[in-house]
């Protein structure tokens, strides 16, 4: 199983949440859209710009789509940018009977459909990194490949079920103090401690039972697999705070890479924005242009 999911029974995070600044309202330019998953489940999300290659950035668990409110406009002048609620997050509906990493995929691939994107790049943090594989999946030949932020740090490690079980009882029984003792795990120790407060206040603000389902739906999770059937590059773009297993990594995924930023917790799109967004850059710059040799390659047959 993913990395995060293994860091996450040890109460260590797979959610992603907002700056220690709270993001400012959605601008203008960002069109406001709302489209159903494949289960009726309604799905809101913003988009804007323009581009060949559309960016498509997935969050994590009980996050919603304004934490990657430092991204969009700055990377809308060169590429379509669209970021989504997933199910049983943000503005979208939690009418699901059953939370797992296909159905929040289905989300993903709901809102590509409805806004006709032909080529996409997935950005996920944490768990949204599980997201996009499951989404690169549902959407054969238009997923350029993968960006996964702080995540994916092993494809082949697996989990226990009855740790799972147990971890999801956890945030039943007692929600805040279970978000409280996770978030003292998610950055370095002189990381801003106004970040990790804001973080402790997100937490709260979420749905525990939408959590705790995930969690019991991971038991049965193969990540190896799951990155294999996504046949798209996999790219990381990770904080040093957990360990990033790239030699296991490109044994299951040839074309697996991952960039780190030194020092940096896990949400480094929100401790170091600028630096981040420049790595990204590069990073779908790349992508951008291996998907373009195969496309050449494939012209020349």
């Amino acid at each position: 199983m993913l990395k995060f999911m293994l860091i996450l029974v040890a109460a260590a995070p797979f959610v992603c949440f907002q700056s220690s600044v709270s993001p400012s309202p959605i601008d203008s330019k960002l069109t406001l859209g709302k489209t159903s998953s494949s289960d009726g489940v309604s799905i809101a999300y913003v988009a804007c710009g323009k581009g060949e290659a559309a960016l498509v950035f997935i969050h994590g668990g009980l996050a919603d789509r304004t934490f990657w409110s430092n991204q969009l406009e700055p990377l809308a002048g060169q590429h379509r940018v669209v970021a989504l609620d997933l199910g049983g997050h943000g503005a979208s509906g939690r009418n699901r009977k059953q939370w797992t990493l296909e159905s929040l995929g289905r989300d993903v691939e709901a809102v590509v459909e409805r806004e006709r994107l032909r080529s996409v790049i997935l950005v996920g943090n944490s768990l949204g990194g599980a997201v996009a594989l499951e989404a690169a999946r549902l959407l054969p030949g238009r997923v350029v490949g993968v960006i996964a932020v702080d995540t994916c740090h092993d494809f082949s490690a697996r989990m226990d079920p009855a740790a799972l079980r147990q971890r999801a009882e956890s945030f039943r029984k007692d929600f805040p103090s279970a978000c409280d003792a996770m978030a003292q795990s998610l950055f370095h120790p002189d990381a801003d401690p106004k970040l990790a407060k804001d973080v402790k206040t997100r937490f709260r603000r979420a749905s525990p039972e939408v959590l705790a389902s995930l969690l019991e739906s991971f038991g049965t999770y193969d990540g190896a697999r799951a990155a294999m059937a996504a046949r798209v590059p996999i790219y990381c773009l990770n904080g040093d705070l957990f360990p990033t297993r790239s030699d296991s990594n490109r044994k299951i995924v040839p074309e697996f890479k991952a960039v780190i930023m030194r020092h940096a917790g896990h949400f480094p799109m929100l401790e170091r924005p600028e630096e981040f967004n420049a790595k990204l850059v590069e990073l779908v710059g790349e992508l951008e242009q291996k998907s373009a040799q195969l496309r050449a390659r494939r012209a020349g047959k």
